[in-house]
């Protein structure tokens, strides 16, 4: 992303805070820091270096005031139930729906900016005492953000997450409970998965998304919504497998003479809708096309801030929702 033009002055401000901060932390008194996690980690574990990206980055003590600038990484401190002090905007101007209870860790939370355009200066102004991105978003900035506090960076944030989420964990000392939280979803995942393929005979699942593209997009098993259909242990199309020239491709985009290429049992289509009707009108050669009217598949309508956005176990949790709902079986949950 580009720098802005205030860089120096900037950095100058982020290397000051810096100081401040260490200067502050050695005579925080930490003593009766405790997790009230029981799958949590203890907080003795402090300090500790996390190995990622960029190399390694030592954090003193258990992290109090982190910053996180993609929405994945913001779904992921929540999840461990994590104080969260900054984030990146995402659709809403509150935290979507899809979080559920998780939001009590971000009360004092705001924002520092878009994805592709964050503001270091409101990312210093915030203290942190973390700061998690990764190098797709925010690459050009690693020096400065580490100046302003302990920063650990991914590689990415598509179809890394779970690991993403093992990363935020060793930074904040949760593994344990990254572990318990990744591990129930797969087994939601797989018992869900299980009753669908024993109704519905093993049925064949497309993803279609309209994104206000003059192609539609088929979302292979490397997406988002791809990996918690493979988790769920759902077939899909052939079109919608990995693609063996491009690893890292997550969807295959079509014409509209290329339709046919959605077909399966249930096809669950979305739209990426931002109320200015392009996605619609965009979509619209598909819809009015023979040819979609005659895919035999059933067309589900499902919510594209839920299958497209989060990239999250919270998210992954609302496509098992729909996934239940969708072949009527039961949805697993506990509580």
């Amino acid at each position: 992303m580009p720098v802005p033009s205030s860089r120096p002055a900037r950095f100058a401000a982020a290397l000051l805070t810096a100081a401040l901060l260490v200067a502050g932390c050695s005579s925080a008194d930490t003593s009766d820091d405790s997790s009230t996690d029981t799958a949590s980690d203890s907080a003795a574990d402090f300090p500790r270096t996390v190995e990622h990206f960029r190399g390694s980055t030592t954090i003193e003590s258990e992290p109090t005031r982190i910053v996180a600038l993609d929405t994945s990484y913001s779904d992921a401190v929540l999840l461990l139930e994590a104080p969260l002090v900054g984030y990146v905007d995402y659709r809403t101007d509150e935290f979507p729906d899809y979080l559920g209870d998780s939001r009590q860790y971000a009360t004092d939370a705001v924002s520092v900016g878009r994805t592709a355009d964050v503001s270091l200066e409101q990312v210093a102004a915030l203290e942190p005492d973390l700061i998690l991105s990764a190098e797709v978003r925010d690459g050009e900035n690693y020096e400065e953000l580490s100046a302003i506090a302990p920063t650990v960076f991914s590689q990415s944030t598509g179809p890394t997450w779970k690991d993403n989420i093992r990363l935020v964990a060793q930074a904040i000392g949760k593994e344990d409970l990254a572990e318990q939280k990744i591990s129930e979803y797969e087994e939601r995942a797989a018992a869900i998965g299980a009753d669908i393929n024993a109704k519905a005979g093993n049925p064949t699942i497309s993803v279609v998304r309209f994104a206000g593209e003059p192609t539609a997009r088929l979302y292979r098993t490397t997406s988002f919504s791809g990996i918690v259909l493979e988790d769920a242990g759902l077939a899909r199309p052939a079109s919608q497998g990995p693609d063996p020239s491009d690893p890292s491709s997550i969807m295959n985009a079509i014409s509209p003479e290329l339709i046919t290429e959605a077909e399966a049992d249930v096809i669950f289509v979305t739209t990426y809708d931002l109320g200015d009707g392009k996605a619609q009108a965009a979509a619209e050669p598909f819809v009015t096309n023979p040819l979609w009217e005659n895919l035999q598949g059933r067309k589900v309508e499902v919510d594209d801030s839920v299958w497209m956005m989060p990239v999250s176990i919270q998210g992954a949790h609302r496509i098992l929702d729909d996934l239940a709902d969708t072949f009527g079986v039961d949805r697993h949950t506990t509580g």
